[in-house]
């Protein structure tokens, strides 16, 4: 009797990709930051090269690498992103049961603030925020992980209600258990796969505020080898016909937000336990 091989269910192939994506990702952050920065130091002699085998992007008006310049800033990108969204995620999971478990006026503080900072623009809020801090990576920082925390508040904060409503949670009450049990043994353990998925889909936002943020003054110093330093840099140039030195690590900016947004859209996919079976 010949076996018949089963071909992987959706689920399976998810699982795969998810893979595949987080390692490219992993890779070209390790990359980034194990560039040693004399390979991106200044060569007058090779200045405002067009794109060849031996510099992959072209070089940029001091003579600087930019394939190697742009590996370097999307790992301090990501290096900003991933921290203020660890924050912002943290803050998000603390409000979120902090507004579901506490009084109604907690309750309404919380919802009113979400609904506060959700009503400014991000960009507007960050430049504020970045500007009252001193500019800087501090500035940056706290701007990008004070204004990222509402969406997954809101959802956390209608995940608790709901798990409170369970039936096994009011026999934990009943049988004496304080709130610190329930929240370790049966709030925590459903929350944490809602913190994982939050964090990795506001990492994309977070690194294209960063960019951005940079990209206008407001946020990395000159000096850093950030993508939204690299663009602002190149803008000066566009006219000359060096388009090389913005459209190349546009795109990698770009391709690298799309890849964790498919990446953490895939994982809440695998995380969500309706799609077992498919």
């Amino acid at each position: 009797m010949k076996k018949h091989k089963t071909a992987p269910n959706r689920r399976t192939k998810l699982v795969i990709w998810t893979s595949i994506m987080a390692l490219a990702l992993i890779a070209v952050y390790i990359l980034g930051i194990f560039i040693p920065d004399t390979a991106v130091f200044s060569s007058f002699l090779n200045a405002k090269q067009p794109p060849s085998f031996k510099h992959l992007f072209g070089t940029d008006a001091l003579g600087r690498d930019i394939f190697l310049r742009t590996l370097k800033g999307m790992a301090v990108s990501m290096t900003v992103g991933i921290a203020a969204s660890l924050i912002s995620a943290v803050i998000a999971i603390i409000v979120g049961i902090a507004a579901a478990t506490g009084s109604k006026a907690a309750d309404a503080f919380v919802n009113w603030l979400i609904d506060l900072v959700m009503s400014v623009p991000h960009t507007i809020l960050i430049i504020l925020i970045s500007f009252a801090l001193g500019r800087g990576l501090k500035g940056l920082l706290i701007g990008i992980a004070a204004t990222h925390w509402c969406s997954l508040a809101r959802l956390i904060r209608g995940e608790v209600l709901q798990l409170r409503a369970q039936h096994y949670i009011a026999v934990s009450r009943r049988l004496g258990k304080s709130h610190g049990w329930i929240l370790t043994h049966h709030l925590l353990p459903h929350l944490i796969p809602q913190f994982f998925v939050g964090l990795v889909l506001m990492l994309p936002h977070a690194i294209l505020h960063e960019a951005s943020i940079s990209f206008l003054g407001f946020g990395l110093s000159p000096e850093q080898p950030a993508i939204g330093i690299i663009l602002s840099e190149s803008m000066r140039y566009l006219s000359a016909g060096m388009w090389w030195q913005a459209v190349l690590p546009g795109l990698v900016l770009v391709l690298m937000v799309l890849l964790v947004e498919q990446t953490g859209e895939h994982l809440q996919t695998i995380l969500n336990p309706y799609s077992v079976q498919q």
